[in-house]
């Protein structure tokens, strides 16, 4: 018995991942356009709808329109004020969240199998019959212009601005709002871009959960028929990638006590065969809390609490920046250090007990996001959006496990030289 016990003593060995199994959905596309993958898992109850759409721009519209519009997807219709939408939500206990990023607008439901018949009408009445009422964009306006003006007055939110404008340019990435922007938010400039951007030829439906047929043929009867498009003449998006140029931006700050630190520039995103091999660059660099710019600034040198990098891919792009707050009169030192780490990174060789750790830490790190069918739907529409498939993340970890001080060197040449980045200082800079 006593030769069966567990050893405690003794770590469990690491097991390196050949393959991953992650839920292929099953997919279906009506006849009005609206693309549908749905995440079987019957014996969960919760059932998540996540409504997606591209992002609209041409040259004449605001990137801040798109915000705003995801901002006021629950504030009213033609036959519900926001006040009502929010009860009946509520008294369904369902979550009803709108959420904005760069590429995509969605709307994500979350409720409980039996009630989906009576809280999915509500979405579709946002979806189709949403008016943006003008007090309520009043109350938008006027909130988040106060909010702008008090972040404009934080070292970190302007570092991040400057990093955006001046590696990105005059495009949806690099266009940052002023307080007279919104300004130009009118209630008929939301609806044109409502109409344009909210269609169902425009969607991508994700749905995970206990999707039964029944749940399959409200769908259907909801949003695959009695959805129709208003709107198809849809401009193609202008996207234009300006250069950077390799600078030392600084906004003198003289009361600040900290400094706010961004450094990066443009990179590749998940469409190159490379992705997978800098994000475990980027992790030993400064990806992680063991990585080496948190061992050396924050735990030899003491100069700040955090500092992290990471590498970004977008639908048009991809970027790598460095991030951190430190003392004033520690910047410049900082500032050295992170170079001299840039330097190490790509003239000498990485030791195998470090890509060992890097190693095992990205591969817990992406079995426990799978905890749920929802993560496995995002982990889809991660590559879903890049124009790949499932088969991505077996070509992941086939690359973290040929990771070796060779490779982990060659990537850094190709994309770690820190002579070509932007650099950002908000603060003083000795």
């Amino acid at each position: 018995m006593e030769d069966q016990m567990l050893n405690r003593t003794i770590a469990p060995a690491f097991q390196p991942i050949n393959k991953l199994a992650i839920h292929e959905p099953e997919s279906f596309e009506y006849a009005n356009g609206l693309k549908a993958f749905v995440f079987q898992s019957p014996e969960l109850e919760l059932i998540k709808f996540e409504f997606v759409f591209e992002n609209h721009f041409d040259t004449h519209e605001l990137t801040l329109m798109n915000t705003a519009l995801s901002a006021m997807f629950k504030e009213g219709t033609s036959s519900r004020t926001s006040g009502q939408i929010a009860d009946e939500i509520d008294f369904l206990g369902a979550y009803l969240m709108p959420e904005y990023s760069f590429d995509h607008t969605s709307l994500t439901l979350y409720t409980m199998h039996k009630h989906v018949a009576q809280v999915l009408p509500i979405v579709s009445d946002i979806l189709q019959h949403s008016i943006f009422p003008q007090k309520e964009l009043d109350t938008y306006v006027r909130n988040n212009k106060q909010s702008l003006e008090i972040s404009l007055k934080k070292n970190d939110f302007i570092a991040r601005r400057l990093f955006y404008q001046n590696v990105f340019g005059d495009n949806r990435y690099g266009a940052v709002p002023s307080p007279e922007a919104f300004d130009a938010i009118t209630r008929e400039s939301l609806l044109k871009l409502y109409n344009k951007q909210i269609q169902p030829s425009n969607c991508t439906l994700f749905v995970a959960g206990n999707v039964t047929k029944d749940v399959l043929a409200i769908v259907d009867s909801i949003f695959g028929q009695q959805w129709e498009n208003t709107y198809s003449d849809r401009d193609k998006d202008l996207f234009v990638l300006g250069e950077v140029k390799s600078q030392i931006i600084t906004d003198f700050k003289a009361e600040s006590l900290q400094s706010a630190i961004r450094i990066g520039g443009h990179s590749i995103n998940r469409e190159h065969p490379d992705f997978p091999a800098l994000q475990f660059v980027n992790t030993l660099f400064g990806g992680f809390f063991g990585s080496r710019l948190m061992r050396n600034i924050r735990e030899d040198k003491g100069y700040t609490y955090s500092i992290g990098s990471a590498a970004v891919s977008l639908q048009h792009a991809g970027f790598f920046t460095i991030a951190s707050e430190v003392g004033v009169d520690v910047t410049q030192a900082t500032m050295d250090e992170i170079e001299k780490e840039f330097k190490l990174l790509g003239n000498e060789l990485a030791e195998e007990d470090e890509i060992a750790l890097v190693r095992n830490y990205m591969q817990g790190v992406l079995l426990g996001s799978l905890e749920s069918i929802f993560s496995h739907a995002d982990k889809y529409k991660a590559v879903y959006y890049s124009g790949m498939d499932l088969s991505y993340y077996d070509y992941y970890a086939d690359v973290m496990n040929a990771m070796d001080p060779l490779k982990v060197q060659e990537i850094a040449h190709k994309y770690f030289d820190y002579d070509k980045m932007v650099k950002v200082v908000v603060g003083q800079l000795n």
